[in-house]
């Protein structure tokens, strides 16, 4: 069994913000659009409803050969056979999860700071969700906004991926990846757009562009 490689334009399924989409039409949406990741994220709803919402999702990503990660749950992933998880600071331990999943599954950090990117870096991640690198309205009490320098500062400082998270646009894109980010992740700007397909493209034209760049200046 082979790890999936961590993706570059992660898109967040969302039934919070918008409910005119299944998670696992915004997952089919999405991957028409680009996006070579897909996390299930849901926040409410008790487990049986989540994964009635879940399995539909699973299975789109399935048949588009595109990893499915399950925020916030390992009881989830491993009931939906997802590729992995993504996992808050108060979330199940990275250490414990990486036990539990083996070598295989994704697991991804939220991190807020250098210490703790540096922390889950340590303790098995795979990745850091680093953020929020600019305002967002998509959490009711966002840590404190770190910009660019300090989204570089963490991408200098561990060596696994860094994934940008909050207040992503296209037009930021750019930016995001000069300082050092491996891609980005999108929730309200793709799942509240009127096509969500087309704002997917957006973003995955914008970071081609930016990654082509980079490559360019090196």
């Amino acid at each position: 069994m082979t790890k999936p490689t961590i993706g570059r334009l992660h898109v967040l399924t969302d039934f919070r913000f918008q409910q005119r989409l299944s998670h696992a039409a915004l997952a089919a949406a999405a991957i028409e659009g680009g996006a070579d990741t897909i996390q299930f994220r849901q926040k409410t709803g008790t487990i049986r409803h989540q994964l009635h919402e879940a399995r539909p999702a699973a299975q789109v990503c399935q048949e588009a050969s595109v990893p499915l990660l399950i925020d916030d749950r390992l009881d989830l992933m491993q009931a939906v056979n997802a590729a992995g998880v993504h996992l808050g600071q108060t979330d199940f331990p990275i250490a414990d999860a990486r036990r539990i999943l083996g070598p295989h599954a994704i697991l991804g950090a939220t991190a807020t700071t250098r210490a703790q990117a540096e922390k889950a870096a340590e303790a098995g991640a795979d990745y850091i969700g680093f953020g929020p690198v600019f305002p967002t309205s998509s959490k009711a009490n966002p840590a404190s906004v770190k910009g660019l320098a300090g989204l570089a500062e963490v991408c200098q400082a561990v060596s696994l991926p860094v994934i940008a998270i909050a207040g992503m646009t296209p037009d930021r894109v750019r930016a995001v990846i000069a300082a050092g980010a491996h891609g980005i992740a999108v929730m309200t700007a793709i799942s509240t757009a009127p096509d969500p397909t087309a704002a997917t493209r957006r973003f995955r034209t914008a970071l081609d562009a930016a990654l082509s760049q980079t490559k360019l200046a090196f």
